[in-house]
């Protein structure tokens, strides 16, 4: 932990300068791939509005109430991930250092398709997407990914986009960049959601995607939605517990939670609205799987007017998203190094940048020249994402509820999110409840589910 004390925690070190650049680096951080890019194919391959209404419940249940949990480690501990934990109890320190095991293995893999938006940004600016027949879109993408090296370039693109942003610090760099990015990715959103829902056929998307159909509804569909809700919240990986170590104490952590909860959810909706309605208004496939953006989409974009532009908008969203998630991502190791070895912004950034660069190469590989290489069954980019979104990101979110539900406490912990009191909130008491029992079962189940040892 820094030496340096001072107002709110420690002297020198950075902190937000404004509540509105918390919500939107910690909006940043939830929105990104997961709403744009994971949502609607997960969406697509599990039954539509069957999967909505399930992933909406575990936000409402699990995402706010685990939001305000690592918020409030995050605020109370005034420092890196795994001293906050620290702070409450060290025997749970160790989920702080799962997040930063955690963080490489999800960069690695995040930073593969963030590459991909880069290089789809890349061809519908200049044009080249457009004169892709429609019939040929899937050889395009295929025939990109399985290269060894182009893939790559633009893997380390991402990767230094990111290094360079998060070298800047969190006023200079974090908040200054999403303070501009997040209003830019909801405007271009939402001139997508105009255009798709004015498509001639667009309303049978619409209806697919508001109807649920409960059939689709099991054991795994739940796992799904709920590793969703993990990925696209940035839950269990601590890059909340970080973000709020930033926080001055003043903060209503309350509401932050609730908003920065709706706004990712708002996206991910708006996400489905966009690109359901576009798939079937042209006659696509919604079970596209994750090439559904790369493949599916850019077929429509060829068939659309002024096709070129929207591509153009929708990959540059693409990028901002994932920009803004990956910054919050590699923010959990960059605390950790700088405060806990002592190295500069700079060096940390550097050096965390190159690692996962590193560890992406075989991820990016998996999907051409290594796309034979099976660990326990999975290629290597599907095992860094199940292990990510299935097995970590829910074992730390259930060891945070416990350490906060029954190790912390409820006098301590309701003091912190209420700021000892001064704020009034009729849902403290339930928020602790949940916490404490309601969420511990909810992801125990759903945990021993992802592991294989219980079938539901």
């Amino acid at each position: 932990m820094s030496n340096n004390k001072g107002a709110g925690g420690q002297m020198g070190r950075d902190q937000f300068r404004s509540r509105l650049g918390f919500i939107f680096a910690a909006a940043g951080s939830a929105i990104g791939l997961g709403n744009i890019w994971r949502f609607p194919y997960m969406t697509g391959a599990s039954g539509g509005g069957a999967f909505v209404l399930m992933y909406l419940a575990i936000v409402l249940v699990v995402g706010v109430s685990l939001l305000l949990v690592e918020f409030s480690i995050g605020r109370h501990g005034k420092a890196n991930a795994v001293d906050s934990y620290a702070k409450i109890n060290k025997s749970f320190a160790w989920i702080g250092y799962l997040g930063v095991f955690t963080s490489f293995l999800l960069i690695s893999y995040y930073s593969v398709v963030g590459g991909w938006t880069i290089f789809y940004t890349f061809k519908s600016a200049t044009g080249s997407l457009a004169s892709v027949p429609a019939d040929q879109m899937g050889n395009f993408f295929g025939g990109f990914i399985s290269k060894p090296l182009m893939p790559l370039f633009y893997h380390f693109l991402f990767i230094a986009l990111t290094v360079w942003i998060v070298a800047n610090g969190i006023s200079g760099g974090i908040e200054k960049y999403t303070k501009a990015l997040m209003p830019l990715l909801f405007v271009m959103l939402l001139i997508l959601l105009v255009r798709a829902i004015t498509l001639p056929g667009a309303m049978k998307g619409v209806a697919w995607y508001l109807k649920p159909d409960f059939s689709k509804l099991t054991g795994s569909t739940v796992v799904a939605a709920c590793g969703q809700v993990f990925f696209s919240l940035s839950l269990g990986l601590s890059g909340m517990v970080t973000y709020a170590s930033y926080l001055s104490k003043d903060e209503n952590l309350i509401s932050n939670s609730f908003i920065v909860a709706m706004a990712d959810t708002l996206i991910a909706i708006i996400a489905g609205f966009v690109i359901f309605p576009t798939i079937f208004a042209f006659g696509g496939e919604p079970s596209g799987g994750p090439g559904l953006v790369f493949i599916s989409l850019p077929q429509i974009f060829t068939k659309m007017p002024l096709g070129s532009v929207f591509a153009f908008i929708f990959f540059l969203l693409l990028v901002i998203a994932a920009l803004t998630s990956s910054i919050s991502i590699m923010e959990v190791c960059i605390t950790f190094f700088t405060e806990k070895v002592k190295w500069s912004r700079l060096k940390a950034s550097l050096f965390y940048g190159a690692v996962c660069f590193l560890l992406g190469v075989p991820v990016s590989l998996s999907f051409g020249m290594w796309g034979d290489v099976k660990i326990l069954g999975k290629g290597i980019f599907d095992l860094f994402d199940y292990f990510c979104s299935n097995i970590s990101l829910p074992l730390s979110g259930l060891a945070c509820a416990i350490l906060v539900g029954w190790f912390w406490g409820k006098d301590k912990a309701l003091a912190e999110v209420t700021n000892n009191g001064t704020i009034q909130s009729s849902v403290a008491g339930l928020w602790f409840f949940t916490v404490k029992y309601i969420i511990p079962i909810v992801l125990g189940i759903i945990f021993l589910q992802a592991i294989g040892i219980l079938n539901v």
